[in-house]
């Protein structure tokens, strides 16, 4: 009977109520309870750095649901500020911990989803745990950066990592007044994308008064009465520091199922089939915490993006509530600004390509987003990756104006068609002089790549 089941789902943010919204929405009336770890649910941490630099006003703006609303409105018993501590296969069941009470609370389920997210990687080096050391993951975590650099004494900020996060976060400090060094040891940012675009990156930052340090380790975060004062490289270099933020990327939450016995993956993340089930057939898991696998080369991966978690999130919900529906894998599309330099991508970089054993070519053009003789008009820059003797399009990259996010996303539609260079170059793209010039870029750029397409 349906009103005998009881879905669980562990973790509160994209991937775990999607999946229990979709499950909501198929089976109305059956049971869900959703334990999360922090004090938010249904929140978009993506939006945490803008938060920080105070764009958006109050926490809340972030948050769509509260616990509350799931509650009161969708009928999803929450629980927040819970952990859960044990998964029993043998009797299904969680054991739970109220982090404010220290209550405990077992649970049976019929089924179960693990969305537990992601944690910081936490480097190994002195002053890691010092006053003024920060991670951006959770709402908390926002707030309580926010009202440090609030505070008038908070002047100098070192940021230790060049990803996405990073850039924002410099972004925004610096735009709050701050003065920003950011710190990476790649020899350049977001190494994605091809090095005439990290340079343009690199020199946006410079530009807007943020010091660059590529190719640095830190060595030891200092401090004095355990708060941070400086950061010390390896190079002998020293960087003042009232607050530091850290942005060298993170690890799936998975502890909690390899101690259940479930099969762990790449890098630590949970094996799951294109289902979302897990090795156990009644469990399925979603989000930052899973193994995935490329699109193009079928190879496992890890790329934890917000789009990707909430879609395997309403996957695992569909199958789970008697739907079908199959993950395909990821292709790593992702977007951001650095400043007023916009910055998208999608697919293979020319070095994986190669490594998946493709006839790779490449091709870099420049050209307006818009008529060359309307006001305004800013250059869009695409590099593309494509399979010289299939003309099978592998991977694009573009900088410059906003309207690059809508060019990457023709991309991404085409690599996943499997479409070719001359293919993409057929479309019939849009035109208004105000908006798109007669030759769209992508159109510019595969004209270029046709010429190193073996016929």
């Amino acid at each position: 009977m349906q009103n005998e089941r009881h879905l669980v789902v562990i973790g509160g943010t994209a991937a775990g109520l999607s999946a229990a919204s979709k499950a909501k929405r198929n089976l109305p009336d059956l049971k869900i309870t959703v334990f999360e770890r922090s004090g938010f649910v249904s929140y978009g941490a993506c939006g945490l750095p803008y938060f920080v630099g105070d764009m958006i006003k109050e926490a809340n703006d972030l948050v769509t649901f509260s616990a509350d609303d799931l509650i009161n409105k969708r009928g999803i018993d929450t629980y927040i500020k819970y952990e859960v501590t044990k998964i029993d296969r043998l009797n299904k069941t969680v054991t739970a911990k109220d982090l404010i009470t220290r209550e405990i609370k077992e649970v049976s389920y019929t089924e179960l989803v693990i969305a537990t997210g992601a944690s910081p990687f936490v480097p190994a080096i002195e002053g890691v745990n010092l006053d003024g050391v920060h991670y951006l993951r959770t709402v908390e975590n926002g707030i309580e950066i926010k009202r440090r650099i609030q505070n008038n004494s908070v002047k100098n900020a070192v940021i230790i990592g060049g990803g996405f996060i990073g850039l924002e976060m410099a972004e925004e400090l610096k735009l709050s007044g701050l003065n920003v060094t950011l710190i990476e040891a790649m020899p350049r940012l977001l190494p994605f994308l091809n090095e005439n675009f990290s340079d343009s990156v690199k020199e946006t930052l410079i530009k807007n008064g943020v010091n660059v340090e590529l190719s640095t380790t830190v060595n030891e975060i200092c401090g004095c009465n355990n708060k941070v004062t400086s950061v010390r490289t390896k190079d002998e270099k020293e960087f003042k520091a009232d607050i530091v933020i850290m942005s060298i990327g993170v690890k799936p939450n998975s502890e909690l199922a390899k101690d259940a016995g479930l099969d762990i993956g790449y890098k630590g993340g949970i094996v799951v089939n294109e289902y979302m089930q897990t090795s156990d057939k009644d469990i399925y898991a979603c989000g930052d915490c899973v193994q995935m696998f490329n699109l193009l080369t079928k190879e496992p991966t890890y790329v934890p993006l917000g789009t990707t978690a909430n879609k395997q999130g309403k996957i695992a919900g569909s199958n789970l509530s008697g739907e079908k529906e199959s993950f395909k894998g990821v292709l790593g599309s992702g977007v951001t600004k650095v400043f007023d330099l916009y910055i998208a991508s999608t697919g293979l970089t020319e070095e994986q390509a190669k490594k998946a054993g493709y006839n790779v070519a490449t091709t870099r053009i420049t050209k307006g987003d818009r008529a060359s003789y309307y006001p305004g008009s800013e250059d869009n820059h695409l590099y593309l990756v494509f399979d010289s003797e299939t003309g099978v399009i592998l991977g694009a990259q573009a900088i410059g104006s906003f309207s690059v996010a809508g060019r990457i996303n023709v991309f991404v539609a085409a690599i996943t068609a499997g479409m070719t260079i001359p293919q993409i170059n057929d479309l019939d793209l849009v035109y208004s002089p105000s908006v798109a010039p007669v030759y769209d870029p992508i159109l510019i750029a595969t004209a270029q790549a046709i010429k190193k397409v073996k016929r």
